[in-house]
């Protein structure tokens, strides 16, 4: 099959059966007509007809088959995104007609790392709640690995976090870059010094995070053998923080959480700027068509805000 100059059908939409659209969808998801066949329960002819119908409508061909299933023409390519973009539109029509009447009612599950400063996510819950002020917000605050478990075992839908690896079954949104610096409190003989060697510290006495500690860090002291002597443990970054400031042991902390505290001159970077760890936090939600209003509506809410960031 090949490729044939397009019509302009200019009542296209009125001619079109819809139903022909989401057929062309589950063969592409598929990977071949027959794949789709067996997925939908139909007869392999029946979805090859439904192929061809669809592609006299748009005068033009859309997949061409080969040995390992189909492969999309450039008309095809453009028609998937089409589609994809009407399912999406479809799926969310109950969920704005529910906010639209003000009807929207529920709970919205978030599960959080310790400390997370995010303007973008701040704003987002402050205007999610004015548009519905009817929809209860939790937050529950976890180390990391337990934010991920949360959502896999669907006690969440909602959360934010780091991850070293991808789940299947979550979709990842990133939502700002966290850095990390090793600090002091103002009791301590290196307060107001840079170290430029790590490995210089590998006697000192730590504050650790625990289980909140993320991947990155954890690697970077046992390269150093940082940590070896610990003096305090706190799985949450503000008491972690407390600890150091009240000179317990050194720590790492994101730089977020302890600029207050280094403006006020109760903590000392350690660090030369250049040298702090970076990683991804992410807005994490579960991989799910069909979610409750009030979740669907914040998701969406804050994915906005974090693209229209990315595209400013």
């Amino acid at each position: 099959m090949n490729d044939r100059t397009p019509l302009i059908d200019q009542k296209f939409a009125s001619r079109v059966d819809w139903n022909l659209m989401r057929t062309f969808v589950d063969i592409v998801r598929a990977g071949g007509i027959g794949a789709a066949a067996r997925q939908l329960n139909k007869q392999q002819p029946s979805i090859s007809a439904a192929l061809k119908r669809l592609e006299d409508h748009v005068g033009a061909a859309l997949l061409i088959r080969s040995a390992s299933g189909v492969e999309m023409t450039a008309a095809g390519k453009a028609m998937m995104a089409l589609c994809e973009d009407m399912l999406e539109s479809a799926r969310m029509m109950p969920h704005q007609i529910a906010q639209a009447t003000r009807h929207v009612e529920g709970i919205v599950r978030i599960q959080i790392v310790s400390a997370v400063f995010s303007i973008e996510f701040d704003e987002a819950i402050a205007s999610f709640h004015r548009r519905n002020p009817n929809i209860h917000i939790e937050i529950r605050v976890s180390p990391w690995r337990q934010v991920l478990d949360a959502l896999e075992r669907g006690e969440v839908e909602v959360g934010i976090g780091y991850d070293s690896n991808v789940r299947g079954g979550l979709l990842y949104e990133p939502l700002f870059v966290e850095r990390q610096q090793l600090y002091c409190a103002r009791s301590h003989p290196m307060f107001g010094y840079r170290v430029s060697q790590l490995k210089e510290l590998k006697d000192e006495a730590f504050v650790l995070t625990g289980e909140d500690e993320v991947e990155a860090i954890t690697h970077l002291r046992r390269r150093y053998r940082l940590g070896t002597r610990t003096t305090g443990l706190a799985e949450d970054i503000n008491e972690a923080r407390r600890l150091i400031a009240c000179g317990v042991g050194i720590g790492f902390l994101p730089v977020s959480a302890a600029r207050g505290e280094v403006e006020s001159g109760r903590l000392w970077p350690l660090l030369h700027p250049s040298f702090e760890p970076s990683y991804d936090i992410f807005l994490l939600a579960r991989l799910e068509t069909a979610r409750d209003t009030a979740t669907q509506l914040f998701i969406d809410e804050v994915f906005r805000r974090i693209r229209a960031l990315s595209r400013a």
